[in-house]
């Protein structure tokens, strides 16, 4: 009797015990990650994801994490080329796909993706494709490609009876590049393939796929935060930061559950500030391109002086601001200390920064680098002080080991902050074109 060939979808083990410490340590990789609107997930059939895709792998995690169902992902075909990788990424319910770059010939071989794909939906496991095609750090998005829209419209021939979805979601980090940043997931409203076909049926498939692109392209980008990708993103972009904390003011008078949710509350004010300089651009030319002008120019200075978006639009309580540099002094120490411990990590990570050619790498680099090797750190450390200290002091400094990363980060996160903060306040010229900026945004 032929021995079954394991599925990509099938149940394993080991995989399911690596997700607990996978999910568990993304979940330490930010501080802070929310899912809004996971009621609108589909129960009744087959899930297809389509993600914005801005950061490399973590944006998989993060889909990953939404739940505890395993997940099949597609990759670019290229890095399945050695026999080895291909395994590992097997092992991680990860599938190979041709893109138009590859050459019209590779594209060809898509077919095989496509059936399997359509045997993982077959098994109710849920499908993640970034529709994209490739990452872009940037608060817009990218024209979709056609594979989603095959693999969906062949799985639901395949597939009469089951209820087939594309679940459109957007996920927006505060920072692309920075570790133990925060990133807010929105699920968009789904789309049922099997309806859609049925309303559409005088059409060809090729004008379906057309329109289903159009109505998914609107629901992922409404489902982030979206800046126009033109000459004016980071003009756009620094007017965003500039009037946030204003718009966030506004927001929490007429929906003061707001408050609850800082992530919520700069998403829908970023999103107003990009609908309210569309109106601008059509009633109001010259105070729009003033306000292009201005943000141009400070985007300029904020860069050239290294100054944090976040100085600029995140409002800390002065009184949070002073318990956190408190903190700081505190335990400077200990702080000191782990910092150290940690020094092979960051060296490491600087070195393999020095190699890539692509920021948006250098979270999923950092991010793995502290999966695999503070581990062995630990293991290390916690053998040199159970050799040096007597028990039960060995385990009191073991367990003050274990957040030594998230610590070491933190400190020299406030301490970026705090030295960001002061070359604002110091450069009234920046501060002054922010000023000028929501006088003309807000007719103050």
């Amino acid at each position: 009797m032929a021995k079954r060939i394991k599925k990509v979808q099938d149940f394993n083990l080991w995989y399911s015990i690596l997700r607990y410490y996978v999910d568990f340590t993304l979940k330490l990789s930010y501080r802070n990650i929310r899912y809004v609107g996971l009621e609108k997930v589909p129960q009744d059939g087959a899930v297809i994801y389509a993600p914005n895709h801005t950061n490399a792998l973590m944006d998989a995690l993060v889909i990953l994490a939404m739940d505890r169902k395993p997940k099949v992902f597609v990759a670019r075909a290229d890095i399945f080329k050695n026999p080895i990788l291909a395994r590992i990424f097997h092992f991680l319910k990860i599938m190979p796909i041709m893109r138009m770059r590859d050459g019209i010939d590779e594209v060809r071989k898509n077919n095989e993706t496509i059936e399997k794909a359509v045997d993982v939906l077959r098994d109710k496991v849920p499908f993640c494709i970034f529709p994209e095609g490739q990452h872009q750090a940037k608060y817009s998005s990218l024209p979709l490609s056609k594979g989603i829209f095959r693999i969906a419209f062949q799985a639901q021939e395949l597939m009469p009876d089951t209820p087939l979805y594309i679940v459109p979601v957007g996920m927006r980090y505060g920072s692309f590049f920075r570790f133990r940043s925060t990133v807010r997931v929105q699920i968009g409203d789904p789309i049922n393939v099997g309806t859609f076909i049925s309303q559409h049926s005088e059409m060809t498939p090729q004008e379906q796929m057309n329109v289903m692109r159009e109505m998914l392209t609107e629901r992922m980008r409404s489902s982030i935060f979206y800046i126009e990708n033109d000459e004016n993103y980071d003009a756009t972009y620094e007017v965003c930061a500039a009037a946030v904390k204003t718009q966030v003011r506004k927001l929490y008078k007429s929906s003061p559950e707001l408050r609850k949710c800082r992530l919520d509350a700069h998403f829908r004010a970023n999103n107003i500030t990009v609908q309210q300089l569309a109106q601008l651009r059509e009633e109001r030319s010259d105070e729009f391109n003033e306000l292009m002008r201005l943000g141009s120019e400070a985007y300029e200075i904020r860069k050239s002086k290294r100054i944090s978006i976040n100085s600029v639009s995140i409002k800390y309580p002065v009184l949070s601001r002073v318990l956190k540099h408190l903190y700081l002094i505190l335990t400077l120490p200990y702080c000191v200390l782990v910092s150290i411990l940690t020094l092979p990590i960051k060296l490491l990570c600087g070195f393999l920064f020095t190699k890539l050619k692509d920021y948006a790498f250098r979270n999923s680099i950092r991010y793995l680098i502290n999966l695999v090797l503070w581990p062995i750190l630990m293991v290390i450390y916690s053998i040199i002080i159970c050799v040096y200290i007597p028990y039960p002091w060995s385990l009191a400094a073991i367990a003050l080991l274990l957040p030594a990363p998230i610590v070491a980060h933190e400190t020299w996160r406030l301490i970026r902050l705090l030295i960001s903060d002061v070359r604002l306040f110091m450069d009234n010229e920046l501060r002054g074109k922010y000023h000028r900026i929501k006088e003309i945004l807000f007719q103050k």
